[in-house]
């Protein structure tokens, strides 16, 4: 029961706080709204959990087996990363034809787990500290994806109607320039951090 509650905690507090999920989402919103934005939300809830069953299963055995790989995808999902803060960065500049006119679809949000570092490490954590031996992994893994996907869900909806109801208060073309500058550094931040580690 105690492991339950820890697994809980922990997807609760690695789902609700800033991550390039939530920050991408809640700029998302506020750049193209709620209803605009709900492919990249699904894509969010459900290619997280999708990553993990599936890295769960087999993909963390070829980044144990060949450490070189993991690295490879490190670099290319920080390189991707760089290029959506930079997106963010020129999105409100509408003549800009590099600017994204597009929130992510359902199938590059998805995509984006993959190459998303704070995925990886939430994934790989919970398989590593809360799986036990002697129980069918399958199972345990599957268990924790289906958490992910109850809690994570409400938790990212939060950071989708957030940048919504940021939307009135940023009418300002100034105001929307400093916020998607802010939410871009936010990014790349989050980025850096990774590589610190």
């Amino acid at each position: 029961m105690e492991l339950l509650f820890a697994l809980f905690l922990f997807v609760f507090v690695s789902s609700i706080t800033p991550g390039p999920n939530n920050i991408m989402i809640m700029s998302s919103s506020l750049n193209f709204g709620v209803k605009k934005s709900l492919p990249h939300f699904l894509g969010i809830c459900i290619g997280f959990p999708t990553m993990v069953l599936l890295a769960g299963m087999g993909v963390g055995a070829l980044f144990i087996t060949f450490p070189l790989l993991q690295h490879g995808v490190k670099i290319i999902g920080a390189t991707y990363m760089l290029y959506l803060a930079w997106q963010i960065a020129i999105s409100h500049i509408k003549e800009n034809q590099y600017a994204r006119r597009q929130p992510l679809t359902f199938l590059q949000a998805c995509l984006f787990q993959w190459v998303n570092p704070k995925a990886w490490v939430m994934g790989m954590g919970a398989i590593a500290a809360y799986t036990v031996p002697g129980a069918t992994i399958f199972y345990q893994i599957l268990f924790i994806c289906l958490i992910f996907l109850i809690i994570g869900a409400p938790c990212i909806s939060v950071w989708l109607f957030f940048g919504a109801a940021l939307r009135p208060l940023l009418q300002n073309k100034e105001h929307k320039k400093y916020f998607n500058y802010t939410m871009s550094l936010l990014l790349v931040i989050s980025i850096a951090l990774v590589f610190i580690k």
